[in-house]
C-alpha cells in the first residue's frame, strides 16, 4: 500500500490532534509531510519528536527560533525543516508532495492556505468554517477548476455528505432531496434563562456539554453563531438555498444531522460525539477505516430528543441567514465581526449577551461588496475588523 502525505493545518488544535490520532493507527496508509501551529510551539516540538514531518511551520520566525531549540539533538531536526509566515502555510498545502491538507486552522487565517491547497488539486478536508463562510464561491471554483476533492470534516457537514445519493457541489434539485437538516446541541445555556446570560463567563460558555473544542469554537457553540456559519457552509457545500436547510436542536448530539428525500423519507448519520469519527471517514473516503472512536449503543443512550431553534435565544442564526441571503462579502463581514466579538468577550471586553447585537450593529456599519476575488474579501474582513474595534472602543457605538 503506498502512503498518502498527510498535512495538517492547525495540527497542535483540537483536529488537528485527533487526525494525528486516526492517521498514527494506519502507518501503512498515511504518512505526516508537515505540521503547522500558531503558537502552541510545545505542543507541536512533541508532534515533530513523534511523526518526523518533512516540514514543521509556525507563525513568525521568533517561534522558529523556539522550536528549532526545543528539537535540536532530537533527531528530528535532521528530518524537519522549520518555516514560518502565511506564505509557508500556502506552500506545505500546495506541495507536489503533499497529497491530502487536513484545513484546521481557527479562523480567517485558514483562508489563505485552504485556498491554495484547493487550488494545486489536492484532496482538501475541510474543519475551517471561515474558509467557505468568506469566500465560498472562490473556493467552490478552485475546486471545480483544479479538479480538487473537497471533503467536509465538521460532523454535521460530514453527516450530510454521507446521506446525500451523491458527492458534494453538484446539487439537490435532480437527487430528490427536498431539505437538509443540520442538528445543533444547544450548547451549556439551552435551559438558562435569558435574564442570566449577561453574567455568563468565558469558562462557563467553554463548558460544552458534549465535545470537547477550543474556546473560539466552544463560544460559537454557545451562541449558536456555529450554526450559523455551519448553515453557510452548507449552502456552499451542496449547492443548496438557505431556505433548503433546517436547524434543529438534539441536545445527544447522536445525530449529527438529516437530508428530506421529496418521498417522505429521512437519512441520517448517527455516531457517538467523538471528531475521530468524521476525521477517518474523509481520510479514507471512499473506503473505512477504524477511527478509534467507541461504538454507538442506541440502547445505552436510550432516547433522542429534538427541539425547535428558539431564535430569542439564539438571534446568531438569523444574523447567518440574513449573510447568506444578503451574499457578496456579508458573510464574511459576519465572521469578522464574529470573531471579534468573541475575542472580546473572552478578554473580558464584551458581555456574553451581547455578543449577536454587537455583531448585527458590525452587519449594520459595513456595507456588502461584491465577493469576486481574494483581495475583496480579504478587505471586507479588515474594513470589518477596524469597524468592530472602533465600535468596541466607544468611538463609533457601545459595545457593553
Amino acid at each position: 500500500m503506498v502512503q498518502l502525505a498527510l498535512t495538517i493545518l492547525g495540527a497542535t488544535g483540537s483536529i488537528g490532534c485527533n487526525t494525528l490520532e486516526v492517521a498514527a493507527l494506519h502507518p501503512q496508509r498515511y504518512r505526516i509531510h508537515a505540521l503547522s501551529a500558531h503558537r502552541n510551539v510545545e505542543k507541536l516540538a512533541q508532534q515533530c519528536k513523534r511523526f518526523l514531518p518533512r516540514y514543521a511551520v509556525v507563525s513568525s520566525p521568533e517561534d522558529a527560533l523556539r522550536l528549532a531549540g526545543m528539537l535540536k539533538g532530537s533527531g528530528c531536526d535532521r528530518v524537519t525543516q522549520i518555516l514560518s509566515g502565511a506564505q509557508s502555510l500556502c506552500h506545505v498545502a500546495s506541495s507536489e508532495d503533499t497529497d491530502i491538507v487536513m484545513a484546521a486552522i481557527v479562523g480567517a487565517a485558514g483562508l489563505e492556505p485552504t485556498l491554495a491547497a484547493a487550488q494545486a488539486g489536492k484532496r482538501v478536508l475541510l474543519a475551517n468554517k471561515e474558509a467557505l463562510v468568506m469566500s465560498g464561491a472562490l473556493l467552490m471554483d478552485a475546486v471545480r477548476a483544479s479538479g480538487a476533492q473537497l471533503l467536509p470534516v465538521d460532523s454535521e457537514h460530514n453527516a450530510v455528505f454521507q446521506s446525500l445519493p451523491r458527492i458534494a457541489g453538484q446539487g439537490l434539485a435532480s437527487s430528490g432531496v427536498s431539505r437538509i437538516t443540520l442538528t445543533a446541541s444547544g450548547g451549556p445555556f439551552l435551559h438558562r434563562p435569558l435574564s442570566e446570560l449577561a453574567d455568563v463567563t468565558p469558562d462557563e460558555a467553554c463548558r460544552h456539554p458534549n465535545w470537547s473544542m477550543g474556546r473560539k469554537i466552544s463560544v460559537d457553540s454557545a451562541t449558536m453563531m456555529n450554526k450559523g456559519l455551519e448553515l453557510i457552509e452548507a449552502c456552499w457545500l451542496f449547492d443548496a438555498q438557505p431556505e433548503q436547510v433546517d436547524i434543529v436542536i438534539h441536545p445527544e448530539s447522536i445525530v449529527h444531522s438529516l437530508v428530506s428525500y421529496v418521498d417522505g423519507s429521512v437519512i441520517a448519520q448517527l455516531g457517538c460525539p467523538d471528531m475521530r469519527v468524521p476525521i477517518a471517514h474523509a481520510l479514507a473516503y471512499p473506503e473505512r477505516i477504524a477511527s478509534g472512536a467507541p461504538q454507538l449503543s442506541l440502547a445505552q443512550v436510550g432516547a433522542l430528543r429534538f427541539l425547535a431553534l428558539d431564535m430569542e435565544r439564539f438571534p446568531a442564526v438569523a444574523l447567518a441567514y440574513r449573510a447568506i441571503k444578503t451574499g457578496g462579502t456579508c458573510p464574511a463581514i459576519l465572521n469578522a465581526a464574529n470573531e471579534v466579538a468573541v475575542e472580546a468577550f473572552l478578554g473580558a471586553r464584551l458581555r456574553f449577551d451581547r455578543i449577536p447585537a454587537f455583531i448585527e450593529q458590525v452587519l449594520d456599519a459595513v456595507p456588502p461588496q461584491p465577493a469576486t476575488t481574494l483581495s475583496a474579501v480579504l478587505s471586507a474582513d479588515a474594513q470589518t475588523r477596524e469597524m468592530a474595534a472602533r465600535l468596541l472602543s466607544g468611538q463609533g457605538g457601545k459595545a457593553q
